[in-house]
């Protein structure tokens, strides 16, 4: 099976194999992916760390040495932790890198794409390994005002599963990419006073079926993205903007993934 890796900040998976077709996922700069089929110039890929699948244009792809990747997937990933940062090779050629960006073979000072090593800026965050509950919080809100993006996985556009996702795994969490099947993963919270920072909480329409998913700050606030990244309050019945003075979502139940 031929692997790639994605070099660019962040690269569009699309529904179908064309530029209009609707953008259902994103990878970012670090993401390896498996090559399933190819239709023209668009390649079927399923990301290697959620197995997601859609298209993407084979331009925006690059294939190192199958000895590279597979190394890259079985390290303890490294993620960068900063809204946005550029690192640069020693002919200073530059990458532009977004939050929760992977980095290859990082060493503490550098980090590697193929044989060509990059350095990071002094005192840049970074994140490995696992993180406690209040650490994810505080992730969760460097996403504060990002613009709601369906599909997007970055602070410059994001969906409510997208940022739910990235900030569990720089967190050191894996998560599936959707609501729904997120929804099946951790333990039950039988009541919302039970709840925990950190805790998920889902929410349904109105045929019953998940479609929204936010973090927990305590058993009356959540951040989610809905518009934006944002903080609403949280009761028995779902959410509540201010801004608006309405309920937006219903709750459905909460889910504990950080004991």
């Amino acid at each position: 099976m031929k692997k790639g890796i994605c070099t660019l900040p962040m690269v569009p998976v699309r529904e179908k194999p064309s530029d209009p077709s609707q953008m259902i996922n994103q990878i970012l700069f670090g993401d390896t992916v498996h090559i399933k089929d190819r239709f023209k110039s668009w390649l079927f890929i399923e990301t290697a760390h959620d197995n997601y699948a859609g298209w993407v244009d084979e331009k925006q792809i690059i294939f190192p040495p199958m000895a590279f990747i597979e190394k890259a997937e079985k390290e303890v990933p490294v993620f960068l932790a900063e809204k946005y940062v550029e690192a640069q090779d020693k002919n200073n050629n530059r990458l532009s890198l977004v939050m929760g960006s992977r980095l290859p073979r990082f060493d503490g000072e550098n980090f590697y794409m193929g044989e060509t090593a990059f350095k990071l800026p002094k005192g840049v965050l970074l994140y490995q390994g696992r993180k406690n509950a209040q650490e994810l919080v505080e992730t969760a809100k460097n996403y504060l005002g990002s613009p709601y993006l369906w599909g997007g996985r970055s602070f410059f556009g994001i969906d409510c599963s997208g940022f739910t996702q990235i900030v569990y795994r720089m967190c050191g969490y894996s998560l599936p990419r959707d609501s729904s099947q997120q929804a099946e993963h951790g333990n039950l919270v039988g009541f919302i006073e039970e709840s925990k920072p950190a805790d998920l909480a889902f929410f349904e329409n109105e045929e019953g079926r998940i479609v929204h998913v936010g973090i927990l700050l305590n058993n009356h606030q959540i951040i989610h993205s809905s518009g934006q990244v944002r903080i609403d309050t949280l009761d028995h019945e779902g959410i509540f903007n201010e801004s608006l003075k309405k309920y937006t979502h219903k709750l459905r139940f909460i889910r504990r993934i950080i004991e």
